[in-house]
């Protein structure tokens, strides 16, 4: 990737970046182990960004 980013390509990357970070584990706790898993989730090898 280039070292010299477009602006609007970097903040994207960032938003995707925060968006794929997994539940907190108060959330679990506070949901019973309801809501376990973050569906929006993303493994870089698997699922590629449209950007």
């Amino acid at each position: 990737m280039a070292r010299n980013k477009y602006l609007g390509k970097k903040l994207r990357l960032a938003a995707a970046m925060k968006s794929n970070s997994s539940v907190p584990t108060w959330v679990v706790v506070k949901t019973s182990g309801k809501v376990r898993r973050n569906p929006a989730q993303r493994n870089w090898r698997q699922t590629k960004l449209k950007l």
